[in-house]
């Protein structure tokens, strides 16, 4: 199969609408199929091992590590020109997902209010989403400044979750909030650069970026509703 190199922005309507229609697809797929894994692991995983994987200091910064790398690595290969390759980068990236989610659903089901604060979360991460989506599509602006501010907040947030780690401190309330904004200043620049940077053969890869911004606003969002329970 013989990829194109034209950007979207540069392709006809009917690509572009293409274009959309299969990431916005995909990344509806990821989100379900994140949920129904999810779901498998909370009650195919013993508790114990669930717990011990935040309750050690130096075991979570471990996983957070491996996160780390395993997304780089999947990233990669959702940019391959093998669409068989593309698809294991957005299927392996969803199982990191579901497997660093683990425990901090468990502990929101377990010590909070049941599964209502997941709904709660997952209504509020959607309902930011579709109008961070709407601002990106149906505005003049210009987000592409936005590119720095996630570069320089993403290293920042990581040095702090490691000290945090390390020392074993609570990042608290405003933590979370900053990161709420760093997750939506992402997802506002991840949809303006749909058009600018790929080209229509490049809906997987696309959907990945999406899907993982979005998973760091659920995370953050649920982070927040939990701690108020």
């Amino acid at each position: 199969m013989e990829f194109q190199s034209t950007l979207v922005s540069q392709s006809s309507e009917i690509e572009k609408a293409e274009f959309y229609k299969k990431t916005y697809l995909h990344v509806g797929l990821a989100i379900l199929a994140f949920a129904g894994l999810e779901y498998l692991l909370l009650f195919n995983i013993p508790e114990d091992y669930i717990i011990a994987m935040v309750s050690n200091r130096i075991s979570w910064l471990f996983i957070l590590g491996l996160f780390w790398l395993g997304s780089t690595l999947a990233n990669k290969w959702t940019l391959s020109q093998s669409k068989n390759v593309q698809y294991l980068g957005l299927l392996f990236y969803i199982v990191l997902e579901a497997v660093i989610f683990l425990p901090l659903i468990y502990m929101a089901i377990v010590y909070t209010n049941g599964i209502e604060v997941l709904k709660q979360a997952a209504i509020m991460t959607g309902m930011l989403f579709a109008g961070l989506t709407a601002l990106a599509f149906f505005s003049n602006r210009d987000f592409s400044f936005l590119k720095n501010v996630i570069v320089i907040g993403g290293f920042l947030a990581l040095g702090l979750i490691v000290v945090a780690a390390i020392f074993g401190f609570n990042l608290g309330l405003w933590f979370s909030l900053g990161m709420v904004i760093l997750a939506s200043a992402s997802i506002l620049y991840e949809t303006q650069k749909l058009k600018d940077v790929y080209t229509p053969n490049q809906y997987v890869g696309a959907s990945l970026q999406l899907f993982a911004s979005i998973m760091l606003l659920f995370w953050y969002i649920l982070r927040i509703l939990s701690s108020r329970k």
